[in-house]
Order: C-alpha cells, then sequence, then structure tokens
C-alpha cells in the first residue's frame, strides 16, 4: 500500500471543512449531518467534532458497490433515516463521490423530504470518473483515478480503521 493522503493532513483539512459549516451555519439551529454508511462514519465523525454548530448525528445506508471495486450501477437504501428531516438544515456526509450515481440519487431522496437547506460534504472527490453532475459544497481531498482504502474507505470491509487513505496496490 502506497500512503496516498497522510493522516496529520487528513485531521487539518477537517479542520477548515469544520470552519466553513460554521461560517454558513452561524444561526444556532442544529443541522443534522447524515452520514452515508458505511464508509463516511469515521469522516462524519471528526467532522461533527470540528464544528461548533449544534450537529445531530444519523444515518442512512445506500449500496452501489457490494464486495467489488467497481459500482454495480444499482444504487439501493440498505438503511434508512430514523427522524424526518423536514424543515431542518441537513449536510449529507458522504465517504467519496466517485461516479455521482449513488450521491445523485440520494440528494434527490433527500430533497423529496423537504430540508430547509441541502448540502453536502465529501471526505474524497475523484472528478475524472463523474458519469452523474453533483453539487459538493464541501470537500476534503481532489484525488486521482486510484482505488482508495483506509480512514473509512474499505475494500470487501477491510481496511477502514487505516489513519491514512491509501491506494490498494493490485
Amino acid at each position: 500500500m502506497k500512503v496516498l493522503i497522510p493522516a496529520a493532513k487528513i485531521q487539518e483539512r477537517i479542520a477548515e471543512l469544520g470552519a466553513e459549516i460554521d461560517r454558513d451555519y452561524p444561526g444556532g439551529e442544529p443541522v443534522y449531518l447524515i452520514g452515508v454508511l458505511k464508509g463516511a462514519c469515521i469522516f462524519l465523525a471528526d467532522l461533527a467534532r470540528a464544528t461548533n454548530v449544534p450537529a445531530r448525528i444519523e444515518f442512512i445506508g445506500i449500496s452501489s458497490y457490494g464486495k467489488g471495486k467497481s459500482s454495480s450501477g444499482e444504487v439501493k437504501v440498505t438503511k434508512d433515516l430514523d427522524v424526518s428531516v423536514e424543515g431542518h438544515h441537513v449536510i449529507i456526509v458522504e465517504d467519496i463521490l466517485d461516479t455521482g450515481l449513488t450521491l445523485s440519487y440520494l440528494v434527490k431522496l433527500m430533497a423529496q423530504r423537504k430540508p430547509k437547506t441541502l448540502r453536502i460534504a465529501t471526505f474524497l472527490d475523484k472528478p475524472d470518473r463523474r458519469q452523474s453532475p453533483v453539487q459538493v459544497n464541501y470537500v476534503g481531498f481532489k484525488i486521482p483515478d486510484e482505488f482508495v482504502i483506509g480512514y473509512g474507505l474499505d475494500y470487501a470491509e477491510d481496511y477502514r480503521n487505516l489513519k491514512d487513505v491509501c491506494v490498494l496496490s493490485q
């Protein structure tokens, strides 16, 4: 494995993203951080701690990968929210924006639930893989088209606990 983004750089960038969120939500109203399971859980936890806004944490399960290295193209909800987000500020927190198909689906799904505002935070962005346009408000890092693991990202459920983001060898 080759380290692509070291842990110290990750934490530095998350502090910057937290400051951006604080600036965008100055009113003291709660913001729902909706983590996309399972990959975004570590990013979501660190991002929530990096903000001063009242953060409410929820999770949604969306699947398009299965156990392989590429998207199946079929998106399905595997776990829905436990609360209504109608009339609330919502930030979808995603681990990686790749083709954009999953996130496009999720944005449409969340918009139907009538949040007060709807924004997106993604830890990693692979713009070279985009098939569906997605407007992202908070981006941790833009990365090349390589299969990455660590900091919540997995390969067949392994490697999520790595502190760095690494490129998985073939």
